[in-house]
């Protein structure tokens, strides 16, 4: 090949590398490129705040500001955010969802009423929220529940089925800011909802198979009982909320167990306020037997000898043993039987030399032999 061919082949391959070089490079001045999750634009260093999704990523860094209650105001516009917020509430963008939780707080503070229509609908997608893997949404619809609680009160009662499994999941988990906002999630339900209509409610969480929901299900019941009073403890029964607590007694967590003391106390404490304020009364529908006229017989009466000895050993220190009374056995010196009646009729019973029963004198006799 000739040089002059050898320069224009050299031209033409130049030119051609110029062209491709040139068609790679294009203007980001104005564009917003995805940078792993984030959004960044192509204008020194600068970081802007990109709302938008695109292909699932997350577009841009989004701070959520986790507000107070008493800290939330007003809306400029409650027909709008009242007109959208189911819409919002469902939305795919997390971030608007989050928005929507925060007017459903500031519509629960500041127009109970107009909220209370769409509380049917409304709960089951803060439950979805509440579910939700992303944390930020998920504390923020928690602070949401316990501003509906406060707000509603016993109107959440028919609902409150959806909400209690959620929220003692949540409020034993690891991450410690969304298990703090759960925790007070719960309080402002036991707080604000009746407990004559919460406890029953929540008494199948306490047979739960998962012991971490056991555990918070018998916080809760512990602390619901104390609001139900002398009348209202009478009406639910002192013998079902003393089986409950010896039952939680023997749990597996340290959390139930300790719910469990404190219930077992706060139980003896009305008790024996029950039976000062009525012993002069005649009561006979009371849930708690005048009969009993200490405590100690009282759980010996309506509990098994080893939920009964549990009991006393946390509210009255030791156990005490079971007193006399139907049928009685009455122990001779040395721990030997002598004799066991039962209405009226002994049945005597042969004592032992060397482990071998020897019949007593009228032994053939008396036992028809």
């Amino acid at each position: 090949m000739s040089d002059s061919a050898l320069q224009d082949l050299n031209a033409a391959q130049s030119v051609l590398l110029g062209k491709s070089k040139g068609s790679s490079v294009e203007p980001c001045s104005s564009k917003p490129v995805l940078n792993g999750n984030k959004c960044v634009k192509k204008e020194g260093n600068a970081v802007p705040a990109c709302p938008d999704v695109t292909n699932g990523c997350e577009a841009g860094v989004v701070d959520i500001e986790y507000i107070d209650s008493e800290n939330l105001t007003d809306l400029p516009d409650v027909d709008t955010s009242l007109s959208t917020l189911l819409a919002r509430l469902d939305s795919k963008d997390w971030v608007k969802t989050c928005e929507a939780l925060n007017n459903v707080r500031q519509l629960a503070i500041y127009h109970k009423q107009r909220l209370q229509e769409l509380l049917e609908p409304l709960v089951p997608l803060i439950v979805k929220s509440v579910k939700n893997p992303r944390s930020a949404l998920c504390k923020t619809a928690l602070m949401t529940c316990s501003d509906i609680f406060k707000a509603y009160g016993e109107q959440m009662v028919d609902l409150i089925d959806l909400l209690l499994m959620p929220l003692f999941l949540k409020s034993s988990q690891d991450k410690r800011f969304v298990c703090e906002a759960a925790e007070a999630a719960l309080i402002s339900m036991t707080s604000w909802i009746s407990p004559s209509v919460l406890l029953p409610k929540m008494q199948p969480y306490l047979k739960n198979r998962n012991p971490r929901i056991r555990a918070k299900a018998s916080v809760c019941f512990s602390k619901s009982v104390p609001r139900l009073g002398l009348e209202g403890i009478k009406e639910y029964g002192m013998d079902k909320l003393i089986q409950v607590a010896a039952t939680q007694l023997s749990d597996q967590l340290p959390e139930s167990r300790e719910a469990a003391r404190n219930l077992s106390l706060e139980l003896q404490a009305l008790y024996e306020k029950t039976q000062a304020s009525g012993s002069g009364e005649d009561d006979s529908a009371s849930a708690i037997s005048l009969e009993a006229e200490t405590w100690e017989a009282f759980c010996l009466s309506k509990l098994s000898a080893l939920n009964a000895q549990a009991i006393l050993r946390v509210t009255v220190g030791v156990p005490v043993a079971p007193k006399e009374g139907g049928i009685a056995a009455a122990l001779k010196e040395g721990g030997v039987p002598a004799a066991l009646k039962e209405g009226g009729i002994s049945v005597v019973v042969a004592p032992k030399e060397g482990g071998v029963p020897v019949a007593t004198k009228e032994g053939a006799a008396a036992m028809g032999c």
